[in-house]
């Protein structure tokens, strides 16, 4: 928190100066981003005791029947869109409960309600096969996160895979879907983020009329100032965490240059990887700049990465701060063990001539 607050003075300390160094402009960002987030964030926070205890009813028994505790499912969603608080509330074990909502959810779920969808809809089509590449590499890479995150949370290695059956699991079927039937299940992910948006929607209108009127429409939903004061804690992070990333991002462009030679890629692709860790948006959007294997090692490396450095490191300090190290741990070994992968699947790619 103290390297963020210094994160914090240099981008308020530039938009003073009238933003001369670039830092100012990131500062204001992350404060913008408040309203984007409340509206994408809110919604979900408020419904998650209701869908907790509609869900209990038959995710309970299914989990308990394979020995895996409930807060597992939780894990399904963003860390940011409901996951964390849906895996608490589910949670027969809190310390499982913190490692579905955090750890897993941060990886898996902010893949499955994020990443693919929002990658599918802005990737221009002729690299969407890249990035199915990349992201299934990134799925057979998560185990590595997972596992390593657990550990160190205090989970033991058994725990960890006893655990995460359900989710290894599903990623071995969108790994097959993402083989034999690319298409179709792009138009899933589609689906499924239009499914969540009016999810969302719908609870934040909810909590609205509940804050205004009295009038509890469900009873049982979490007031709208408890979602707000999650939303404003992020922001609040974001002020530092976006100056410091840009500040990384600039000490690291030259050695990203010779790297980038000696692997055989553009120097964009190493860029879009880092800026991946602030969010995978302007990763997604650098595609048509980099190289095919830049491209497919980008796409493995956001199922694990992305958001590392905003929102979700925002999110856990706004929650549960002791478990930062193990969340920095479990996102950082998956995306290396993914970027490892792919350089090494792709190593008999041209990848400069493209």
């Amino acid at each position: 928190m103290i390297v963020m607050a210094c994160g914090a003075i240099l981008g308020g300390a530039d938009r003073l100066r009238g933003n001369k160094w670039g830092f100012g402009d990131k500062f204001e960002t992350g404060f913008m981003l408040l309203g984007s987030m409340a509206l994408s964030m809110s919604g979900m926070i408020c419904l998650t005791p209701v869908l907790a205890q509609w869900l209990g009813k038959i995710i309970v028994p299914l989990y308990r029947a394979m020995g895996v505790d409930p807060a597992m499912f939780g894990s399904l969603l963003a860390i940011d869109m409901g996951g964390y608080q849906l895996a608490k509330d589910l949670a027969e074990d809190p310390l499982l409960g913190s490692y579905a909502g955090l750890i897993v959810a941060a990886i898996f779920g902010c893949t499955i309600v994020f990443t693919i969808p929002i990658g599918m809809g802005m990737i221009p089509k002729a690299d969407r096969p890249l990035f199915a590449q990349g992201i299934m590499l990134g799925l057979a890479s998560m185990p590595v996160g997972l596992v390593i995150g657990g550990l160190f949370c205090g989970l033991s290695l058994l725990t960890c895979l006893h655990q995460n059956f359900p989710i290894f699991l599903i990623a071995l079927l969108l790994l097959w879907g993402l083989w034999k039937i690319p298409n179709k299940m792009v138009k899933g992910f589609c689906l499924l983020a239009e499914g969540i948006r009016w999810l969302v929607t719908i609870g934040l209108v909810l909590a609205a009329v509940e804050f205004m009127t009295g009038f509890h429409i469900i009873p049982g939903m979490a007031p709208i100032e408890d979602a707000m004061a999650t939303v404003s804690s992020i922001g609040v992070v974001l002020l530092g965490s976006l100056p410091l990333a840009e500040l990384i991002r600039r000490i690291l462009v030259r050695p990203f240059a010779c790297l980038g030679h000696k692997l055989g890629m553009k120097p964009q692709s190493l860029t879009a990887m880092l800026v991946g860790f602030v969010s995978a948006l302007p990763t997604l959007s650098m595609y048509q700049d980099m190289d095919d294997r830049g491209k497919i090692a980008a796409g493995a490396f956001l199922v694990s990465g992305t958001s590392l450095l905003a929102a979700h490191m925002a999110f856990t300090l706004s929650t549960e701060p002791l478990m930062l190290g193990a969340l920095i741990a479990a996102k950082l070994s998956g995306a290396v063990a993914a970027v490892l992968l792919a350089l090494f699947l792709t190593r008999k790619l041209n990848p400069i001539s493209t």
